[in-house]
């Protein structure tokens, strides 16, 4: 080989090297937005698989927690980011709620962003204070149609899922109670627990410590049959009011121009670690069924059925755009 082929092979191998440098992902630290607060179920999954993917890639996947505004801030915060395959959100239904009930909101929530995957299906808890003489669904909306005024429920802000599962059960019942919003989940159990709150319709996650331990009572999950995690609940199906439904889905979303072989690698790599019996198993002890049939696509065609879905809904329950 002479010096004129050595060089040219040289400069094809830097140029691969080169090409194999810049395709490498990730080569920095992951952010995953949580537009909610510690203890929500979008918490919990996130830094459920923050500790295999960092392990995974060799690189911390760190769990940034920004609640406020329904989930307005912490998805207006991605919708802003670059989308170079850096920053990521875990969102659930009030991503695309909230926005709805603004006049003008920080973002779309299908255009600005780019779908990764759906990572989890989880339902709701009606639960209500100890106090409350209702032990059961029949009992609770009974009672809440006697005298609608008198009772009151709580959620985590207007747009919320709480909000969201709340009207669709209010919806159910044929009754319009009083809502009361909180900034953070500790507030919301200690004002129910203390009956100054009579009822609310939070995720699994989220309220089934103080369900454990009888600190509420639980009625009824919001979903079609009985959940893993509380096989002793029944189903607003089994109680007669099948139009209270109201699963939830949690799933990763960047902001819009993620290179679509970054979001292929990452959906690939989420969907192989929660396929895992161990990460499974955690999911179902907190309620929570892992979407391994997702990706991309699938995920982007939920998001569009939902979105479509949740116009209805504001529109028919007549929450105010504010």
């Amino acid at each position: 080989m002479n010096q004129v082929s050595r060089l040219a092979a040289m400069l094809v191998l830097m140029f691969v090297a080169g090409v194999a440098a810049a395709q490498k992902f990730p080569e920095r630290p992951i952010r995953v937005i949580v537009p909610l607060p510690p203890g929500s179920a979008s918490d919990f999954l996130s830094r459920t698989l923050s500790g295999p993917l960092t392990e995974l890639y060799g690189q911390q996947v760190v769990v940034d927690n920004r609640p406020g505004a329904g989930g307005l801030i912490g998805s207006g915060i991605l919708a802003k980011a670059t989308g170079d395959g850096y920053t990521y959100a875990m969102v659930a239904p009030p991503h695309t709620v909230a926005a709805l009930l603004q006049k003008n909101p920080p973002y779309h929530p299908l255009r600005d962003f780019t779908m990764v995957m759906e990572v989890a299906s989880i339902p709701n808890i009606i639960a209500v204070t100890p106090g409350l003489p209702a032990r059961n669904l029949k009992e609770l909306v009974a009672l809440l149609k006697a005298d609608p005024s008198k009772y009151n429920y709580a959620s985590l802000g207007v747009g919320t899922l709480a909000h969201i599962g709340a009207e669709i059960f209010n919806q159910a019942a044929g009754v319009r109670t009083v809502h009361v919003p909180f900034k953070v989940v500790p507030d919301v159990l200690s004002e129910t627990v203390s009956g100054r709150v009579h009822y609310l319709v939070f995720t699994v996650p989220t309220i089934s410590p103080v369900v454990r331990d009888g600190r509420l009572r639980a009625l009824a999950v919001t979903s079609a049959k009985r959940n893993p995690a509380f096989p002793n609940i029944p189903s607003v199906v089994e109680e007669g009011l099948p139009a209270a439904r109201s699963d939830g889905w949690f799933g990763l979303l960047g902001p819009a121009g993620v290179p679509k072989k970054i979001v292929a690698q990452l959906a690939a790599d989420v969907k192989k670690i929660i396929t895992e019996p161990r990460i499974r198993e955690t999911f179902a002890k907190q309620g929570a069924e892992a979407a391994v049939d997702s990706g991309p696509e699938a995920y982007d065609k939920l998001m569009k059925s939902e979105y479509e879905r949740y116009v209805k809904l504001v529109k028919d329950v007549g929450m105010q755009v504010q």
